[in-house]
């Protein structure tokens, strides 16, 4: 692996900056790598631009800046616009394709998980639309063991809601699934 970079964006309230947490805690705390997340919001509460920024790697990480991610999760319009730029050629562009109608062509491969849908109406919590993309996330990269991930849910959210934020995250990844079998 080495190192891995990740950007994960949004809007304020869609859970970008925790989506980022738990990939970090995932890689940190329950599969014993090596992780760094940076992260930066607009001081709008909610509608507002939210971002983080997550490197995995199996090394000590000395530069923890996010310069050409491997992968891009978007879970907004103005998350494509500011972010795809920097996603290296070769890379995985997620996009929850409820928010995102049209993902632009590039030289990326492209995931589009209707999460918000999903969480809406699979789910019945709309706030779980980070859970979905997260799942997405794990089943494209397989980065970090799914039980770290699983763990690192866990640990993250409210309690007694672990048990519909790892229904989400696991719709996420039967999403991919579907999705690569129309592939």
């Amino acid at each position: 692996m080495s190192r891995t970079e990740i950007t994960i964006a949004g809007v304020g309230g869609q859970g970008s900056i925790l989506a980022g947490d738990i990939l970090g805690s995932a890689a940190v705390s329950h599969a014993g790598l090596f992780a760094v997340k940076t992260q930066a919001y607009s001081s709008e509460l909610r509608g507002g631009f939210a971002a983080a920024w997550v490197i995995v790697s199996d090394e000590p990480v000395v530069y923890p800046r996010v310069t050409a991610p491997d992968l891009l999760v978007a879970q907004a319009q103005d998350a494509v616009d500011r972010f795809v730029g920097t996603l290296r050629p070769g890379g995985i562009l997620i996009v929850d394709s409820d928010m995102i109608a049209s993902p632009p062509d590039g030289p990326w491969r492209v995931f589009g998980i209707p999460a918000t849908s999903i969480s809406r109406n699979d789910i019945g919590l709309p706030i779980t639309a980070n859970m979905v993309m997260l799942g997405a996330l794990w089943d494209v990269s397989r980065l970090i063991p799914r039980e770290a991930f699983e763990a690192a849910i866990s640990s993250a959210v409210p309690s007694g809601k672990d048990r519909i934020n790892l229904e989400a995250f696991a719709q996420g990844v039967d999403q991919v699934k579907r999705f690569s079998s129309r592939e």
